[in-house]
């Protein structure tokens, strides 16, 4: 990179996001050591525009990801795994054998333990705690001797993250989530956008023990209970939700998941897109892709158009634009207005130009004709491409993850040692299950834990008015384990003996 120090005021911003490490700030003047690898971080910070770009050629680029680094020998890579050694770049690093990584990711007495002998589902709850769960079951699998302890728990401390399947733009990040209750009420907020779906975080203990408490409360219920719940989001739009079912957005049925943002819809589709239009925009509010620019347009052969789009550069044909409720979430509304120039030397009479969302949703064909860009019906090989991105989209949908955590008194009913049970569900010698389905416990202290609702029984959440939901928990281990965490090994009874009792 070449540096202008006259601009320079060392305010030190590119030394923070220098990957490598090689920018420092000495008199108050930005210094850069040895391996630039021309990743550009520092030219998208830098305030006063100090950085601009210097190829070298005798670098070979490496083509991991759209950065495309060029690597001087000896030296690595912005992601510090890919190094070129002798002029040839690779992957620095050794592919890992399963059986090297087993323990990591499963215990073993998966096998054994990962299905409860009995769930809670109906078990009642161990309330006031002290006391030993409702029905402590043991059992013979694998010819090991296996226990299952099952409860109801009052979960106090908890929420739901809710996921909807929409490239619509919704709000910022941050904003309060409100539903109309006898007033206003808060309920929760709006969290991040993830890959085509943005996601709400209802309840949760500042909100469940606030003025609005019961009422967030209330709305996570009818929503386990597969209700429709209309939110407000702040400064930003109303969302329509049910469980299992398309989100409305704005009074508008969201029927598609987009198949992938504006960069991996050109990776995904290059021939078709090459096709399709002499230059093609897919308009999106994460990543817009610019085809004739992308990698994907350049490695099979497509020549670049001449067209410009606005937007912040990420990488080649890869552009993040203005947020709004205009085309695939972005604030465009009407779609030429994401074309910054055209060089008429590259972009010819008679040349095509699509402009779509990821989700082929809405589309506009344009032809230059006397040096502007007229809207015309688009041709048959444009609309197989649309065809082939609307048929790749998957349905849209709402689903949700229950979370929470039966590190507290809920241990109670397994155990007189509570931080031994702790310790033995993080070791994987015990295995939690809500309602027989297996949840992901978080790392660090506590058990908490995040489950998916679709995959409990329906009914099985319910709510107490404190407010608190009860929840199904089994906690299942070998014999043994159980002896060693302290369990109630007195209250212990044969599964089949319960099973015929309970008349089950």
């Amino acid at each position: 990179m070449k540096i202008d120090l006259a601009k320079c005021t060392g305010c030190g911003i590119c030394g923070e996001v220098c990957p490598l490490g090689i920018l420092t700030v000495e008199e108050k003047k930005v210094r850069m050591g040895e391996g630039c690898v021309e990743c550009k971080t520092c030219m998208k910070v830098c305030p006063k525009e100090v950085f601009t770009p210097e190829s070298r050629d005798g670098s070979p680029v490496c083509i991991a990801c759209p950065i495309g680094c060029r690597i001087p020998e000896g030296g690595f890579g912005a992601c510090m795994r890919y190094y070129n050694e002798a002029g040839v770049i690779g992957r620095k690093a050794r592919v890992h054998s399963f059986e090297e990584v087993a323990d990591l990711v499963e215990s073993a007495d998966a096998s054994l333990i990962e299905r409860p002998l009995l769930t809670g589902i109906g078990a009642g709850t161990t309330y006031p705690d002290f006391k030993p769960s409702p029905f402590i079951v043991s059992g013979v699998r694998g010819g090991i001797d296996i226990v299952t302890v099952v409860t109801e728990a009052p979960l106090s401390y908890s929420g739901m993250k809710v996921k909807i399947d929409t490239d619509r733009f919704v709000g910022e990040e941050a904003k309060r989530i409100y539903v109309k209750r006898k007033g206003k009420r808060h309920v929760g907020h709006l969290c991040t956008e993830e890959y085509g779906s943005v996601m709400l975080s209802l309840g949760g203990v500042n909100t469940l023990t606030s003025k609005d408490g019961q009422f967030a409360a209330r709305v996570m219920l009818e929503l386990l209970q597969g209700k429709w719940v209309t939110m407000e989001v702040e400064d930003g739009s109303t969302i329509e939700i049910a469980l299992g079912k398309a989100p409305k957005i704005n009074g508008t049925l969201e029927e598609r998941m987009r198949v992938g943002c504006g960069s991996a819809v050109s990776g995904l589709f290059a021939p078709y897109m090459a096709r399709a239009a002499d230059e093609v925009v897919v308009l999106d509010g994460h990543i817009t892709g610019l085809f004739s620019e992308h990698p994907s347009g350049k490695h099979i052969g497509k020549p670049r158009s001449g067209v410009s789009i606005v937007g912040l550069k990420s990488t080649d044909g890869r552009y993040f634009v203005g947020k709004g409720k205009g085309w695939g979430g972005t604030d465009i509304t009407e779609p030429l207005d994401v074309i910054s120039g055209i060089d008429k030397e590259g972009f010819r009479e008679g040349m095509t130009l699509l402009i779509t969302e990821t989700t082929g949703r809405n589309v506009a064909f344009y032809r230059m004709k006397k040096g502007a860009l007229a809207k015309e019906e688009p041709t048959p090989e444009a609309k197989k491409f649309i065809s082939v991105l609307g048929d790749s989209c998957e349905f849209s949908t709402v689903s949700a993850v229950f979370t929470a955590g039966v590190g507290g008194s809920a241990r109670a009913g397994v155990t007189k040692n509570p931080i031994k049970l702790t310790r033995a569900v993080h070791e994987g010698r015990v295995a939690i299950t809500i309602g027989g389905a297996r949840p992901f416990i978080f790392p660090g202290g506590g058990i908490n834990f995040l489950v998916d609702v679709g995959k409990i029984k329906h009914g099985s959440i319910y709510l107490s008015p404190t407010p608190s939901f009860v929840l199904p928990v089994e906690y299942t281990m070998r014999k043994d384990t159980f002896a060693d965490i302290g369990g109630h090994i007195d209250s212990m009874e044969p599964v089949d003996k319960v099973l015929k009792r309970k008349g089950r």
